[in-house]
């Protein structure tokens, strides 16, 4: 026979080729609607804030269930190195392989036939995610049947992994943001209390006079100051040098500072207070960081200066055309549980002098040239300057390292704390 229900062969033919067609592209519109469905459901969870861990389950299951992709590899920045987030197909120990320095020469979609690495040979080709020239993450695909539309998956598979990739990078600049927004918070928060611990009025009286320059190196800083008056014309004063930067030496100091308000409101000699500080710093620190102190006493009555020296960079007492260091004392407060050695200072103040505290960070200004200012250049200027009252000789002297440094930046905390007796 020539022919069915009235129909000739060619006309058949045809018709059987139009239904494969309607067929096929009825296939194509369901897989294209199951993909756009998968899409959505994960643009849903993106905006439903779903957790990155989810987020790469659900790329994996819609890589291997609706793309029928038989082999896939997602890997995703961790800090410096790669880690695989989702696969199927590949074994554990490939995957867990370093390929941190052939990824990094990968910056376009290429196919992997000529691969040499052992794990990108299982892969047919590897698209990588980029953002502002750099990789945040490397789609790799394999496994592909002769009767796969390669084109479209691969397509839509960097469509889904742009899509995730971009969504979990977001969620790491707003958790990093936030973080960084809290970190500035509590560093606002810690220069605001060290701000507190240190004196705003600097006392004075006939007797003597005190001013003080205070220039943290960040917003938190690890110098501290105190001066406290006492009714009967004494006072005692102090300065000291946290190890440490930052927040935990804003705390270490608020503890320090604590404890030798509480201590010297008591009034015990220099040597008990001395070490009753170096029990409570080591008590906090274990040992960890360590405080360098200077602590002295003046009777303006006796016109006697007392002090303990606690491994600070030396003061200065400027009298009668001499400079000379207060370097008697103790090892720095915190290294030891009890101090090994103490030894008490005392001078008779007969006329006018200064005696001058600061912390290191003053000396190790450096100019242009990368000479420091040093003590030399400091001495000199005290001598210089020793008419001055406290106030004068610490406005001077702050423009006068302004003046030397020039540009340069300031190396560390600089804290000046200036006594002139009359």
């Amino acid at each position: 026979m020539c022919c069915t229900f009235g129909l000739a062969m060619p006309e058949l033919q045809e018709i059987k080729t139009t239904l494969s067609r309607i067929d096929k592209l009825e296939r194509e519109i369901g897989l294209k609607q199951l993909q756009i469905n998968s899409l959505l459901t994960i643009t849903q969870a993106i905006n439903e804030n779903v957790p990155a861990d989810d987020l790469f389950k659900m790329y994996g299951a819609f890589l291997r269930f609706e793309m029928a992709i038989r082999k896939m590899a997602l890997f995703f920045r961790e800090g410096t190195a790669w880690e695989c987030k989702a696969s199927s197909g590949v074994t554990e120990e490939l995957l867990n392989n370093d390929i941190s320095d052939d990824l990094d020469r990968i910056r376009t979609t290429q196919g992997l036939e000529d691969a040499v690495q052992p794990l990108f040979r299982e892969f047919d080709l590897v698209i990588p995610v980029m953002h502002k020239n750099t990789a945040i993450a490397y789609a790799f695909l394999g496994g592909f049947r002769d009767e796969d539309d390669v084109y479209s998956k691969v397509q839509f598979v960097t469509t889904i992994t742009n899509v995730i990739t971009v969504a979990i990078e977001n969620k790491r600049l707003f958790k990093s943001q936030v973080q960084q927004k809290i970190v500035n918070r509590e560093v606002e928060l810690a220069a605001e209390i060290q701000q507190a611990l240190v004196p705003n009025r600097m006392p004075s009286s006939a007797a003597y006079q005190l001013s003080s320059i205070y220039k943290p190196h960040f917003a938190v800083g690890g110098d501290y100051y105190d001066v406290v008056e006492f009714p009967d014309g004494k006072i005692a004063f102090c300065i000291a040098d946290i190890t440490g930067k930052g927040v935990s030496a804003a705390l270490l100091m608020a503890n320090f500072q604590a404890n030798f308000r509480a201590l010297v409101s008591r009034r015990p000699a220099l040597e008990e207070l001395v070490t009753d500080m170096n029990s409570a710093v080591f008590n906090v620190t274990k040992g960890d960081k360590f405080i360098t102190f200077f602590v002295a006493k003046y009777d303006s009555i006796t016109r006697t200066l007392h002090y303990v020296n606690a491994g600070h960079t030396p003061p200065i007492l400027v009298i009668n055309g001499e400079a000379i260091p207060l370097k008697n004392g103790c090892t720095s407060l915190g290294w030891l549980p009890e101090l090994p050695f103490l030894e008490l200072g005392g001078v008779c103040l007969t006329g006018e002098a200064i005696i001058f505290s600061y912390t290191d960070g003053l000396t190790e200004v450096r100019n242009s040239k990368g000479e420091e200012f040093g003590e030399d250049n400091l001495i000199a200027f005290l001598l210089d300057h020793a008419n001055l009252d406290a106030k004068n000789i610490n406005d001077d002297l702050l423009g006068h390292v302004e003046a030397f440094r020039g540009r340069e930046p300031w190396p560390d905390d600089i804290t000046v704390l200036t006594c002139k007796v009359f």
